[in-house]
């Protein structure tokens, strides 16, 4: 079985761990993951380092450095050394053992060179401790650059071609301002705004798998007021079921009514002001 970072997760839901492939340590979804982390880990460093010493703003008015007095930011600082040590650590256990040249030691290149090694690193016996050490520091990167909590709300299969991995959508509830994202968990480019929700809904309907979502997340998705959630869901009958006392909707007639709704709304001359009074 993969002990990738994506199948801990979906043990960790109580969901069952995926078969690794045949000579490797992951599933092929682990494995796609663990490249796309791989490539996001320079810009996250970037990031982590704009704010090491406060604010983007105070350090655009110096090119020396942070002003004086101005605190220091330990957790970008700790997230920066951890992306390295981890980064060097792999890169070396590649160049020992493939008797290979060693890379740059710049984070962009030592995550290009694992990525370039990535077939043979799903061999290594320590292939699962790579995922889950590359899983571990993308996601306190994030931490770091974007501490408001966070959101994954499971959305369905991918659907670009040939992909394997998982759309989710990005939610951050105490944040309004700041627009619903949905994402590949496999490919960092797969990824559609809250305003093309609409037409990738449409692609997702041809899935035949149940999905389940809440009444929280169909407001924010479908950009509706939480009480219209609950009146469509008594007006148009919306399956459901109750998990953990929260109560979830079929996403099939969520789609099928709010599909609709979004249709005849973008049609509408005064489609903005309708939108509001909804």
């Amino acid at each position: 079985m993969c002990g990738g970072a994506r199948c801990e997760r979906r043990a960790a839901e109580g969901r069952p761990r995926r078969l690794a492939v045949r000579g490797h340590r992951l599933c092929p979804g682990c494995r796609d993951r663990l490249v796309a982390e791989l490539r996001r880990l320079p810009r996250l460093y970037e990031e982590c380092g704009r704010l090491l010493g406060g604010s983007d703003r105070a350090r655009e008015r110096t090119s020396g450095g942070p002003l004086p007095g101005l605190p220091f930011n330990t957790a970008a600082s700790d997230a920066r050394s951890a992306i390295t040590g981890v980064l060097r650590s792999w890169s070396s256990v590649v160049v020992d053992e493939r008797r290979t040249s060693p890379p740059p030691t710049s984070v962009e290149a030592l995550a290009a060179f694992l990525a370039r090694h990535c077939d043979w690193l799903t061999t290594h016996q320590a292939a699962a401790e790579l995922s889950r050490e590359t899983a571990t520091l993308v996601r306190d990167a994030h931490r770091v650059v974007d501490p408001s909590p966070l959101r994954r709300v499971p959305i369905g299969p991918c659907v670009e071609a040939d992909c394997r991995g998982v759309l989710v959508a990005l939610v951050r509830p105490h944040r309004s301002e700041v627009p619903v994202e949905i994402r590949c968990d496999a490919a960092h480019d797969h990824r559609w705004s809250a305003d093309e929700w609409l037409s990738l809904s449409r692609l997702l309907a041809r899935e035949t798998r149940v999905r389940w979502i809440g009444a929280a997340d169909i407001a924010r998705l479908w950009d509706i007021a939480p009480g219209s959630v609950y009146r469509h869901a008594s007006e148009r009958r919306w399956r459901r079921r109750a998990e953990a006392g929260r109560t979830y909707y079929h996403a099939e007639d969520v789609q099928r009514s709010l599909g609709a709704r979004a249709r005849n709304r973008a049609e509408s001359p005064d489609g903005a002001s309708s939108r509001s009074a909804t």
